[in-house]
């Protein structure tokens, strides 16, 4: 009897992040088949049969959700899916696994007494190795943040979403770019005022030679500061432009400026062509450019995937997200640690909270 059923529906494609190592990004699904609570005590990730990394107290709750739920924990109640979201580091000079399985060890309490402690093998997938889509950078200038992007960021890694009948996680992979200016503070002035923002009307640019597969204008700036309700959800990337990165590969751009597009479906652009400004509209709470990568030309009936920009720096580290909302909510600085000299990255995706240069 396995009553902790195990299973990844969207194969690890594994990629270079700015850090030089290779990383795999996924989720593994838990069933609790039973009539009872299920404790999940630890789970180990087996690459080729060989453990890769094992999460077990604090480290394994932080990243179990039941579905729908917004609270994460150990504990599926009984006749729930869960949602297990793990990001594997390689240490340096490890190939990439062809195939992935998983060690689950459970409580599960509809067991008999003296047989409710299960240790189970399964989950196996064979790792997606399609090479990591290169771009350019969607942006040019220093002082960007990248803030929750990959690979533990809750408001994107996890934002899992039933569309269509799927369970989807198109921002997978998102990033926010936001922008400090000289004293390293997201916004000086009324915050209400978008245009208090360093990165507010900055030039939003193809990351490659691309198709524009949709385009969206006409919504209004919000309010900094707050989040607008009653966004509708096919509005809630505000103005965006989707380009066709060709095989399968697609790039949102959300939050842009109105009336600032320069691009209508159709129309074939260059990369490095501008194609809007930067804004806040949509479901936003600041002025920043959210980013991703998907499977689909759908901003949420789609798959994140993960990405290569070919060259940038590393000009500073953030202390992490609390610090970073923090100055995003005053407008105070944010207490970056340069990095002398700037490290110069390329091929790889840009982790999260780092302080990045495009262009010399």
């Amino acid at each position: 009897m396995t009553p902790l059923l195990q299973e990844v529906r969207s194969a690890p494609v594994p990629f270079t992040g700015s850090d030089g190592r290779s990383h795999l990004v996924y989720e593994l699904w838990l069933t609790n088949f039973s009539s009872a609570e299920s404790v999940v005590e630890s789970v180990e990730v087996l690459g080729d049969g060989q453990p890769l990394q094992k999460l077990e107290g604090e480290a394994l709750a932080g990243r179990l959700k039941p579905g729908g739920q917004g609270t994460f924990g150990a504990t599926l109640p009984p006749s729930v899916q869960g949602l297990l979201f793990l990001h594997v580091t390689l240490p340096a000079g490890t190939p990439v696994p062809q195939k992935i399985g998983h060690r689950v060890t459970a409580r599960v309490l509809a067991a008999p007494p003296g047989q409710q402690e299960i240790t189970d093998t399964g989950g196996e997938v064979t790792v997606d190795r399609r090479e990591a889509v290169l771009i350019g950078p969607p942006l040019h200038g220093r002082g960007y943040v990248s803030a929750d992007s990959c690979c533990d960021a809750v408001r994107h890694t996890r934002a899992a979403l039933p569309v269509n009948g799927h369970v989807r996680l198109a921002q997978r992979f998102a990033v926010d770019w936001e922008q400090l200016d000289e004293q390293n503070r997201i916004y000086a002035g009324p915050q209400a005022d978008p245009r208090s923002y360093a990165i507010f009307g900055r030039e939003a640019l193809a990351v490659a030679d691309a198709r524009v597969s949709s385009v969206l204008d006409g919504l209004p700036e919000q309010t900094p500061g707050q989040y607008p309700t009653n966004i509708a959800l096919e509005e809630a990337d505000g103005n965006s432009v989707i380009l066709d990165l060709g095989q399968g590969s697609f790039a949102l751009y959300a939050h842009l400026q109105p009336g600032s597009l320069k691009v209508r479906a159709g129309d074939q652009v260059k990369r490095g062509q501008v194609l809007g400004l930067v804004g806040n509209s949509g479901n936003s709470v600041a002025p920043h450019l959210h980013f991703h990568v998907m499977d689909g030309p759908s901003p949420l009936d789609s798959n994140g995937l993960p990405y290569r920009i070919d060259a940038y720096q590393v000009t500073a580290t953030s202390p992490g997200t609390a610090a970073f909302d923090v100055a995003e909510e005053k407008g105070t600085p944010l207490a970056i640690q340069p990095l002398l000299p700037a490290q110069r990255i390329t091929d790889a995706l840009p982790l999260d909270q780092l302080i990045v240069q495009f262009g010399e």
